[in-house]
């Protein structure tokens, strides 16, 4: 990889742990003050106030522990990478206490804003079989 997507990577194992410690501010730092968050069954939050309630909420209702694998990263401009990711692990489900196997697939845009790479767009679907 080159060192553009090396830093991409880096700022992937960044919101993986952010995700594991239900930490919005961390995750809050990752992305572009304009960023989209497009998460399945639910409406995109655009823009830095949407995305951190959006994570809130996600942080509010369940415990995350995944690990990202990267499937690829790509360059397509000087400020412009795209990554592509699939992570498992487990929820939680804090009202219920109820857990169970988590895995989704991932695609992430990120822009470098003043030499940092940053979320543009995330969005992600499950890779699990449907619930009964």
């Amino acid at each position: 990889m080159n060192p553009n997507e090396n830093a991409v990577a880096a700022v992937l194992a960044q919101y993986q742990d952010a995700l594991n410690q239900s930490d919005t501010d961390a995750v809050m730092k990752l992305y572009a003050p304009d960023g989209v968050f497009m998460p399945q069954n639910s409406p995109s939050s655009v823009g830095a106030d949407e995305v951190r309630r959006a994570y809130n909420a996600v942080f509010k209702a369940i415990k995350l522990t995944v690990k990202f694998n990267i499937a690829e990263i790509v360059e397509m401009a000087p400020n412009w990478v795209f990554a592509r990711t699939d992570s498992a692990g487990t929820v939680k489900v804090h009202v219920t206490g109820a857990g169970g196997p988590e895995a989704n697939q991932e695609l992430f845009l990120f822009q470098k804003i003043g030499g940092a790479w940053k979320i543009a767009r995330y969005c992600f679907s499950t890779t699990n079989p449907p619930r009964a």
